[in-house]
């Protein structure tokens, strides 16, 4: 079977493997096993192997069963992009967000 291609710039591909490597050592320093991570995920072992790898092709949902698995650590992701300095600047010059992106 051909392995699937993404494209994923570099600096993601690396961002991808650093999050996959603290996922397994939150789960390793908790002693909790892999398949017990697995099974709480409702993700095969297979599937959470890739997760730790920072594997691309895993859907971000896979992730944050994952996470929440690990002792509720999925409520760190609404930290991500959460002072956003656009949307600051935005804020203090009085710029009115759009909720939708224009059509090209």
């Amino acid at each position: 079977m051909k392995k699937a291609e993404y494209n994923c710039a570099i600096s993601t591909e690396k961002i991808l493997k650093e999050l996959g490597l603290q996922i397994k050592n939150a789960r390793l320093r908790r002693l909790i096993s892999a398949q017990l991570v697995a099974d709480r995920a409702g993700i095969s072992r297979s599937t959470l192997w890739k997760v730790e790898a920072g594997n691309p092709a895993v859907a971000m949902g896979n992730y944050a069963a994952v996470l929440h698995a690990i002792n509720g650590l999925d409520k760190d992701l609404l930290l991500v992009a959460k002072d956003e300095e656009l949307k600051n600047y935005q804020m203090d010059k009085g710029i009115i967000c759009k909720k939708r992106a224009p059509r090209r």
